[in-house]
């Protein structure tokens, strides 16, 4: 039961202090990079706007229920059929759309690194709103599925599936969409564009290409660190679907998923403190923007 009690109390801790880092880091993110115009027209810092805006929407909608649920034994949609259907599709979709986006930022980056004028010319902004439509669109069709799948199980009275062919496609989901294919596209481009830049001779005129370029990367490492031990964890998990386990290595297994659940939140949250320690010129704004938010609060009439 310790184990058990220690997994409620990171949950609600951490959970809270994931929260609120959220709010603040993706919403630093939104102003910053919608506010500049050298920002506002570039397509990765698009991407990672879009980004943000997913993050937010899907730590705040998600993160409350599953702090409620492991801490307090309470599911707000207990007994709804629709709310079920409708917390596994947000629970879904952002996330799939959010890794896209990531995906999208270091392609546009080694884009704009290549040596081929074809190339870069393909990135533009208006390929980037184009493209964000096109995946919004695809995943929300994708995740349609889950209305159909899921419901409340008669038997144990929770939100679930008893369909076998979802038993079959969660595995490809959790492993390969989630987390096997995004990192390892991130990981290939990211190759790709550190060789393209070691190709350029031209490095004065990259100076602030190379500041997103760090941006991109430790995004990069972010997705890694957050997203790689879960999808090892359900490995692992699925592994030992048929092994027969005592309620001690069931209690530190559980123990164990809770940590690595909680650490994909990372993802949605961490970008705005990994730009902050990849990039100086966005250091610099971050402070002009908020010291320029505290004056006006200042001298504003009460």
């Amino acid at each position: 039961m310790t184990l058990l009690y220690d997994a409620q109390l990171l949950t609600l801790y951490v959970g809270i202090c994931l929260f609120i880092a959220c709010v603040i880091g993706n919403g630093i993110n939104i102003l910053v990079f919608s506010k500049l115009h050298m920002y506002r027209t570039n397509p990765c810092i698009f991407y990672f706007i879009m980004g943000s805006i997913d993050n937010m929407f899907y730590v705040c909608f998600n993160l409350p229920i599953r702090v409620l649920s492991d801490c307090y034994r309470t599911d707000i949609f207990r007994g709804s059929d629709v709310w079920c259907k409708i917390r596994q599709f947000f629970l879904f979709v952002p996330a799939l759309i959010s890794v896209t986006f990531s995906c999208l930022a270091i392609i546009d980056q080694f884009l704009v690194t290549s040596k081929s004028a074809y190339l870069r010319s393909r990135s533009r902004i208006e390929w980037a709103h184009r493209i964000s439509l096109v995946v919004i669109v695809f995943w929300c069709l994708y995740g349609v599925h889950v209305f159909f799948l899921y419901r409340i199980l008669p038997t144990t009275k929770t939100c679930g599936s008893d369909n076998p062919a979802l038993a079959i496609y969660s595995p490809i989901y959790l492993l390969g969409i989630i987390c096997g294919i995004p990192v390892g596209i991130m990981t290939l481009f990211g190759l790709l564009t550190y060789r393209n830049i070691q190709r350029t001779v031209r490095l004065a005129e990259l100076r602030f290409d190379r500041q997103l370029i760090r941006m991109t990367s430790i995004h990069v490492v972010l997705v890694t660190v957050s997203l790689i031990p879960y999808g090892i964890n359900r490995a692992y998990t699925l592994i030992t679907a048929g092994v027969v386990k005592d309620s001690d290595r069931l209690m530190k297994e559980s123990f164990a998923t809770t940590m690595v659940t909680l650490g994909t939140y990372l993802y949605y949250v961490g970008s705005c403190y990994a730009f902050s320690l990849t990039s100086s010129r966005f250091r610099r704004i971050v402070k002009k923007e908020i010291f320029a938010w505290c004056r006006m609060n200042r001298i504003a009439p009460s």
